[in-house]
Parts: structure tokens; C-alpha cells; sequence
């Protein structure tokens, strides 16, 4: 006599997979946001990361950097074009992305669950502080594109105040990991690292890049913090390089 023998229970795999295909158009909206975050935003986000640097140089450096970025031919065009909009697309697809996936942190603790939720409150961080980042030193107080040498009085300032100063250090965390870790999903959904090996290889150098990137910013935020040499830097750091008179009348350096 024949006996019913119960079908295997289907296997339950833990967590979720971290790369999630697109169907259908969302295809290419997927790619054009995959696409955005590396060219043009992380390349501006390396420029600025590097034009902040100048900081450490002085006052006066700080000032030239920022007259030269404002020199730039079509530099307003450029702005739109190459930083906002893009900007503007990224976040709200971003955004869009999170409300129709699902993470499971709760159920499935696993790496890729963690690293999809922190993607995407990284995500949100960093572009809230950059939109007040931008209407604060962009277009409040002293207009930085007429007047590029009080770039530095103005940051000064805007961190002397201690909740501020730790927005900065927070959202600078939150933007090079934010980078990073979109640098690699970039390279594992391109099909730039193919394979597991290649996506933990280029793990390692995804973490190094975003503590490169961190530390270059945060150093930079000493100059306008720490340096004694800038304490208390005036609004026009340029009118210091005129050298007291001497007998033979004033020196201009």
C-alpha cells in the first residue's frame, strides 16, 4: 500500500538579496540614478571635498579657489546642469527607491540589509544638509560669487556655533559613506565586478576610499575650527596683504 509522503518544506533563505534588478522602464530610471551619483555627483563631491582642502593654505587661498570656481565660463549653467538637477533627480528617485523596497532588518539582520537601510538614511541626511548648505552659504549673508574672499569668514562663522559644526561632521560621514558604498553597488550593478570574490575585493577598496574621503574632510574643517593661525579671520582676508608704509611709501605683496 502506497503511503502520502508530505512534499520538502521549500527552503527559506535569510535576509534579502542587496542588488535588486529593474523591470521594465524603471530599468533605465535605475540606471540613469546608478548612473548620476557617480558622474556628475561624485565627481563634484571630489572637487569640493578637494576645493575645501585649499582651506588649510589660509583665508586667502580658501578666497582664490572659490573666484576661480565662480570664473568658470557658463559657471551658472554649469550649476544647473552638472549639480542640481541631477541633485534634484537623484534624491527624489532615491527616495522613491526606498518607499517601494523592502530591507527585513528586523527579521534578517544580514550585511545587505544593514547596508540598504544605512544607503538610504545616508541618503536622506546628506541631501538635507546639502540644500541647507546651499541656501545658507549660497544665497544668505555676503554673496560668495561678488565677494569669493569672505568664503572663509562665512564658514568660520556658520561653525563657530557647536550644534552646527556637529551637522557638519555628521552629514561629511553620511556623504563619503553615502559615496562610497554607491560606488560599489555602481560597479556590482554595471557588471564592472562580476562575481563575489570581485564585489568583497572592491568592498575593501570602497571602505578605503570612504575613509580617504572622510578624513579629507574633516581636516579641511580644522582650518575654519582649530587653527590659531585663522582665529577670528575678517571678512576680507585680502585687505591684509597690505604691508604697513614704509619710507619709500606702501608695498603691495
Amino acid at each position: 500500500m502506497a503511503t502520502a509522503q508530505n512534499p520538502a518544506a521549500p527552503t527559506v533563505r535569510s535576509g534579502v538579496q542587496p542588488l535588486r534588478a529593474a523591470q521594465g522602464s524603471s530599468f533605465l530610471w535605475h540606471k540613469l540614478h546608478s548612473l548620476l551619483g557617480i558622474i556628475p555627483l561624485g565627481a563634484f563631491l571630489l572637487e569640493h571635498l578637494l576645493s575645501n582642502f585649499e582651506a588649510l593654505k589660509g583665508p586667502v587661498a580658501y578666497g582664490e579657489q572659490v573666484r576661480f570656481l565662480n570664473s568658470l565660463p557658463m559657471v551658472r549653467v554649469l550649476e544647473w546642469v552638472f549639480i542640481f538637477l541631477p541633485l534634484l533627480y537623484h534624491a527624489c528617485y532615491g527616495v522613491w527607491i526606498w518607499l517601494r523596497g523592502k530591507s527585513n532588518i528586523v527579521y534578517y539582520p544580514w550585511a545587505g540589509n544593514w547596508l540598504y537601510v544605512a544607503q538610504r538614511y545616508t541618503g536622506l541626511i546628506a541631501f538635507a544638509y546639502i540644500v541647507q548648505h546651499v541656501i545658507r552659504q549660497r544665497f544668505m549673508g555676503v554673496m560668495l560669487p561678488e565677494h569669493p574672499y569672505a568664503a572663509f569668514h562665512k564658514v568660520q562663522v556658520e561653525l563657530s556655533n557647536p550644534w552646527m559644526l556637529a551637522v557638519y561632521i555628521v552629514a561629511m560621514i553620511a556623504i563619503c559613506w553615502h559615496f562610497s558604498y554607491g560606488v560599489w553597488l555602481f560597479a556590482a550593478k554595471w557588471g564592472i565586478t562580476p562575481g563575489t570574490k570581485a564585489h568583497k575585493r572592491f568592498g575593501f577598496v570602497c571602505v578605503a576610499l570612504g575613509l580617504a574621503l572622510a578624513i579629507l574632510g574633516l581636516a579641511s574643517m580644522r582650518a575654519f575650527v582649530v587653527d590659531p593661525k585663522y582665529k577670528n579671520t575678517p571678512e576680507n582676508p585680502a585687505a591684509s596683504l597690505v604691508v604697513a608704509p614704509a619710507a619709500t611709501g606702501t608695498v603691495l605683496i
